[in-house]
């Protein structure tokens, strides 16, 4: 197959790149873009790590191809803090109130609570457990996870 030239901003630098149709938008990020703060876990889109912002929206990256974010603006973990290193305030919340463990979901947690919070910024904590009810975390019990979002979300 002949690979597709696109044209991608993550993280508000602008890449542009030949791919192979196929190719995952998550294997794209992690193997062409070196950013491996976007974990595959399932590769079917039911544990979540993988999440990305594509214009605004969450979405799994293990379920996109790479073609299909041509011309869009992406965000990964990576580009959640200040350029200068200082936490954005989901992720400052998901260290305050133990929200992580093993840390394998959190970027994922983590994108997916800001595009929840963008869409609701004062989610009640039944609206928190259903807006994060497609991520799966192995470690926490999410009693820490559903917190963070919550001081977040008074945060900002």
């Amino acid at each position: 197959m002949t690979d597709i030239e696109i044209t991608v901003e993550i993280n508000g630098a602008v890449r542009r790149s030949s791919i192979a149709p196929r190719l995952t938008l998550a294997d794209f990020l992690r193997v062409d873009c070196g950013l491996t703060g976007t974990h595959v876990g399932c590769e079917h889109g039911v544990c979540g790590a993988c999440t990305v912002m594509m214009d605004g929206e969450a979405v799994r990256a293990c379920l996109v191809f790479a073609v299909q974010a041509d011309g869009t603006q992406m965000t990964t973990i990576e580009g959640i803090a200040s350029p200068d290193g200082t936490l954005a305030p989901i992720q400052e919340a998901f260290r305050e109130h133990h929200a992580l463990q093993c840390g394998f979901c959190t970027p994922g947690f983590i994108l997916t609570a800001t595009a929840l919070l963008q869409e609701n910024p004062t989610p009640t904590d039944e609206e928190i457990r259903d807006g994060i009810s497609g991520s799966i975390c192995r470690c926490t019990g999410y009693q820490g996870i559903v917190a963070a979002i919550r001081a977040a979300s008074t945060a900002t």
